[in-house]
C-alpha cells in the first residue's frame, strides 16, 4: 500500500505479529494505534473503511465505524470457519460487505445475515515475475540444468528464529541423498538482507518465481502455501509456534488441517508438519518423495494443486473490491 501512495500511520514492523503469547508484548502499542484510529474516524475526513484480514485488531475498528455510521468493507475476512462463530456474528453486524477470498467461506457467513461475496483470490493477479527459467537461473548464479529445492521459512522475524536452522538442516539432508540438488532460500521484504548473513546458500528476493522454477519446496504454513499451489510446485508444509499458542490453538482451532491448499481441496493433498514433529530428518524424507520426476505422490500432488488453482477461480480479485468500494462511496 505504500508502494500505491497510501498514506501509513503504523508500518509492517510494528503490526507483523502472529499467535498469542507472542502478540502480549505489542498490546500497549497496539491499543494506542487503535485510540489513534478511532479518533481519526470522529474527524469526519473518513467516507469508507476497509479493514484488511488481522482480527484482533480491525474487528474493534469495523465496530468503532459501524457505531459511527460509516460503511466498512472487510477485505480478506478473519479466518472464522477455524475459530468459531462468535465472530461470524460479529461480521454480520460490523460490516457492510464482505470480500472473500477462499471459497468456502461464504455459505456460513451469508447465513449469519452477512453481505459476503467470494471475490477470488488476489495471488492470481500476481504470477511469476520471471517466467523464464534460464534468466531466473543466470539472474541469481543457479544452475538451470539441476533441481532446485526451494526453503521458505516466514516473513516475519519471529517465524525466522523458529524456521530458519530446521529449514537448513533439513535441505542439507537432501542434498547428501541427491547431491544434484540446489538449495535456495526464499527472502521476504519484510526480512533484512542481514537476517541470511553467512548461511551459505543462495537467496533470492522472489519468491514466486523460486517456486516456478523448483522441483520441490519447503514453505512455511501461510500464503506461501498457496503460491506453491498455484505454481504446481509439490512442497511440504511446516510450522513451529511458541508452545502456549500452539497449545492454546489446539483447544480453539475448528479445523483438523493448517494448510491452504489442503482447507480448500478439503483433505489432505500436502503434508503437514508441526512443532516437535518437524525434526530434520523427517522433513528430508518427505521431500525426498517428492523429488524424482517419476514419483507417484508427486504426480498425485501436482494434479491436486490444479484442483486448488480451479476453486480460487479467475484473476481480477482487486478489481472485483475496488467496485463494491465504489459502490458503497456512491450509497454513502
Amino acid at each position: 500500500m505504500k508502494g500505491q501512495g497510501v498514506e501509513l500511520l503504523a508500518d509492517l514492523d510494528g503490526l507483523a505479529v502472529m499467535g498469542l503469547a507472542e502478540v502480549l508484548p505489542r498490546l500497549p502499542f497496539l491499543y494506542r494505534l487503535r485510540r489513534r484510529l478511532i479518533s481519526l474516524l470522529d474527524t469526519g475526513v473518513v467516507d469508507l473503511v476497509i479493514p484488511v484480514d488481522f482480527a484482533g485488531f480491525n474487528l474493534r475498528i469495523a465496530r468503532a465505524a459501524r457505531r459511527r455510521g460509516l460503511p466498512v468493507l472487510y477485505y480478506i475476512a478473519p479466518k472464522v470457519w477455524a475459530w468459531g462463530a462468535r465472530r461470524i456474528k460479529q461480521l454480520a453486524a460490523y460490516t457492510n460487505q464482505l470480500a472473500l477470498i477462499l471459497p468456502f467461506e461464504a455459505e456460513p457467513l451469508v447465513r449469519a445475515g452477512a453481505n459476503a461475496t467470494f471475490v477470488g483470490h488476489p495471488l492470481l493477479e500476481t504470477p511469476a515475475a520471471e517466467p523464464d527459467r534460464s534468466a531466473f537461473c543466470r539472474r541469481w548464479s543457479l544452475d538451470a540444468q539441476r533441481p532446485i529445492l526451494a526453503l521458505l521459512p516466514g516473513s516475519r522475524p519471529q517465524e525466522l528464529d523458529r524456521h530458519l536452522d530446521l529449514f537448513l538442516e533439513a535441505g542439507r539432508l537432501v542434498q547428501e541423498r541427491e547431491g544434484d540438488v540446489q538449495l535456495v532460500l526464499a527472502r521476504a521484504s519484510s526480512i533484512p538482507p542481514s537476517a541470511f548473513r553467512g548461511v551459505g546458500i543462495p537467496v533470492v528476493d522472489d519468491a514466486r518465481s523460486l517456486l516456478a522454477h523448483s522441483a520441490v519446496a519447503l514453505v512455511k504454513s501461510g500464503t506461501s502455501t498457496l503460491e506453491a499451489a498455484l505454481e504446481g510446485t509439490p512442497f511440504v508444509t511446516v510450522y513451529r509456534t511458541h508452545p502456549v499458542t500452539f497449545a492454546l490453538a489446539r483447544r480453539l482451532l475448528r479445523v483438523d488441517r493448517i494448510a491452504l491448499p489442503n482447507l480448500i481441496a478439503g483433505r489432505d493433498i500436502v503434508p503437514e508438519v508441526l512443532q516437535k514433529q518437524a525434526t530434520p530428518d523427517r522433513l528430508a524424507n518427505l521431500l525426498l518423495t517428492l523429488l524424482p520426476p517419476q514419483s507417484a505422490e508427486r504426480a498425485e500432488m501436482i494434479t491436486a494443486l490444479l484442483g486448488v488453482r480451479a476453486a480460487l477461480g479467475e484473476p481480477g480479485a482487486s478489481a472485483r473490491v475496488a467496485e463494491l468500494a465504489a459502490d458503497l462511496l456512491e450509497s454513502a
